[in-house]
């Protein structure tokens, strides 16, 4: 599959993000289509969310959240984007459509990052500093905690399989990537991962597992099979700092922000290969695309800009000025997320 070995990266190297592109935004030329709803930017030091009018490109407000939103995630039933507050133990609700808060949930231990089960029946969060897995169940309006699993340490990025059965995390601090069953709610397995791995991605016919190494050059592959450990089987390289993924929305294809390389790469899932390569200025993190499948929104967190990608030319063509560290990015006009 033309799989290659990844370099352990430093801190020091995740910290430097490469060029930008200063200041200025570019012409918003060839920008996608007629979205109507808001587009919501969290940014991660600034304990606020900026709102986007995707007709102008423009902020036109910021939401106050709380302290150190990491991530934030839509509701399976989309009438809610929730930001969780790790540095404030909360969650903060809002509605998609009109980008005003709902409520604010207190009492959610270290919510770095969220992920609800597609039958909506349990609500995941992890515990970044404090190294634990929290379970809830999901009554449609609260969560209850059922069960605080200790990890390995530094639990990053969460994922759920489409049967609602098996939470998949990444370890960021100690290379590894668990299961937990969430019938009886215990650490079913525990693999080595390459350095310091961050989002998880389960390809749509639940074969294979891509981890973004963050502390290498691309994406570790695990091959999936019912009531086994993950077996690794390979890496596709994709750029230094791979992290965070978004399905492009064709049931084939997914995109991986490459923080350090400046780029994004989009992985043929069936192929296991990178078919394309975008550039992401700054640091790329969190990405979300448009309904139609043409527009890349992705977070540039070292210029505190939102940027956009078209990705027929496969070209930057316009950036919006936001808040300090912009991490997660959401809109409810989007492309299918598998």
């Amino acid at each position: 599959m033309g799989f290659a070995e990844l370099p352990t990266l430093t801190r020091r190297q995740l910290l430097v993000a490469g060029a930008g592109l200063g200041g200025a935004a570019l012409a918003p030329s060839a920008l996608a289509g007629p979205a109507r709803s808001p587009v919501l930017v969290l940014n991660s030091l600034d304990g606020t969310v900026s709102v986007i009018d995707p007709v102008r490109w423009v902020e036109t407000g910021r939401i106050a959240t709380g302290k150190e939103p990491h991530h934030l995630y839509m509701t399976p039933d989309e009438k809610s984007v929730i930001v969780a507050n790790a540095g404030s133990d909360s969650l903060t609700f809002i509605d998609p459509r009109t980008a005003t808060v709902q409520r604010t949930l207190r009492g959610i231990i270290d919510p770095y990052h969220l992920r609800f089960s597609p039958d909506m029946r349990w609500f995941v969060t992890a515990a970044n500093r404090l190294n634990h897995i929290d379970l809830y169940r999901w009554d449609g309006e609260n969560p209850v905690l059922v069960k605080r699993i200790a990890t390995g340490r530094t639990p990053s990025h969460l994922w759920i399989d489409g049967g609602s059965t098996t939470v998949w995390a990444s370890m960021q601090d100690s290379n590894e990537l668990v299961a937990i069953d969430l019938a009886t709610q215990q650490l079913a397995h525990r693999v080595t991962t390459g350095p310091m791995p961050a989002d998880v991605y389960v390809t749509p016919d639940e074969r294979h597992l891509l981890l973004g190494l963050t502390g290498g050059e691309g994406v570790q592959v695990f091959e999936l099979a019912a009531g086994q450990a993950p077996r690794a089987v390979g890496q596709v390289p994709t750029g230094k700092g791979a992290h965070a993924f978004r399905a492009l929305g064709d049931r084939r294809h997914v995109l991986v922000s490459n923080r350090v390389a400046n780029t994004i790469s989009q992985i043929d899932s069936t192929r296991l290969a990178v078919v394309a390569d975008f550039p992401a200025p700054a640091g790329p993190d969190c990405m979300d695309v448009s309904a139609d499948g043409s527009l890349i929104m992705v977070g540039s967190r070292w210029a505190g800009r939102l940027t956009l990608i078209d990705v027929a030319r496969r070209r930057v063509v316009h950036q919006v000025k936001v808040g300090k560290s912009p991490h997660g990015v959401w809109t409810l006009d989007h492309a299918a997320r598998v």
